[in-house]
């Protein structure tokens, strides 16, 4: 025989054993087989919700499949093993067969669906479908889908992550087919991905940072301190000798400049300059003793001063008038 008649034939034999299975034992909750081959034989493992009803009475149900496997379907020594279902809400065939028992007891097809999706996602499937087909509510078939969650509907992941079950439902007008979809709890998706966390630094060698930086504070302050001091030591006075012209108009009491008084003076003033430099351009000088606070500079070779009654920088010469009454 061919390897591809093989596959084939091995695969109807599995589909065939899985329909003689469910009609066999679909009172005692039939959830799905799964058969392989071993060097002793085809072990078959029936999962089911009551394992007891597969057994049966000293085992007289499960000897009576184990016959028709051989007789009917010509498999070479099977052994068959009943395993229960621990969660039937999430065994697509077992919700199938439920599905389609509610709709043959009267129940409305769209409220059964909902059920249906409501109990696998309450169970903690990640994603479920249900699909009934026939003639729902007049004589023209059509389909109606319920879903909800993540489930794929082809490729790879469709064969591996998502478990199908089908049952068919019989009513008057004819038969339903209800296709339940589920996609287990523990599934890895294909396109899922998980968003890892930053390092955060411990909280010691926060406090550690933090006692470094207040312990630095007060010696930068320290530092500081001693540079001004510094400065101030090393700065000297230096003697600076500027020549004044005021002009004062004598003015009436009606305006009129009665005389012009011209005065000449010379000021001394000490200015602090550092060691190495000498009072020049742009420097100010703060004269000592001034009822007016008077500040001076030479710009250009022009002195220039600045007072509280006139506090801009303007030449020294500028004839301040003064009334005299």
């Amino acid at each position: 025989m061919a390897v591809e008649k093989k596959f084939v034939k091995d695969g109807y034999t599995k589909a065939s054993l899985d329909e003689h299975f469910a009609k066999q034992l679909g009172r005692s909750g039939y959830g799905g087989m799964n058969m392989s081959r071993t060097p002793l034989g085809t072990q078959i493992t029936i999962y089911s919700e009551k394992p007891g009803m597969v057994i049966g009475k000293a085992g007289k149900v499960i000897r009576k499949l184990t016959q028709d496997v051989i007789d009917i379907y010509g498999v070479d020594n099977p052994q068959i093993d009943a395993q229960e279902v621990k969660k039937s809400e999430l065994n697509a065939q077992i919700m199938a067969n439920r599905l389609a028992s509610s709709i043959e007891r009267g129940w409305y097809f769209r409220k059964a669906g909902t059920n249906t999706i409501r109990a696998v996602m309450a169970a903690g499937a990640l994603g479920c479908e249900v699909i009934i087909s026939g003639k729902l509510t007049g004589a023209r078939a059509r389909t109606e889908k319920f879903i909800d969650g993540y489930v794929k509907h082809s490729g790879h992941p469709a064969e591996q992550i998502v478990d199908t079950g089908y049952a068919v439902a019989v009513k008057k007008l004819g038969t339903l087919g209800c296709r339940v979809k589920i996609v287990q709890p523990g599934a890895i998706l294909p396109d899922a991905f998980k968003m890892i966390e930053g390092v955060v630094a411990a909280p010691e060698a926060d406090d550690a940072v933090a006692a470094a930086e207040n312990t630095a504070a007060p010696a930068e302050a320290a530092a500081e301190t001693a540079a001004v001091t510094e400065d101030a030591a090393v700065c000297e006075p230096e003697t600076v000798v500027v020549e004044e012209t005021v002009v004062t108009e004598v003015v009436d009491a009606e305006g009129d400049v009665v005389a012009v008084e011209v005065t000449e003076t010379e000021v001394v003033a000490e200015v602090c300059v550092e060691e190495g430099a000498s009072a020049g351009e742009g420097d100010e000088i703060v004269v000592e003793d001034s009822d007016i606070d008077e500040i001076r500079r030479l710009v250009e070779g022009v002195w220039q001063h600045k007072h509280n009654e006139y506090d801009y920088w303007h030449p020294m010469a500028r004839v301040h008038k003064e009334a005299k009454k």
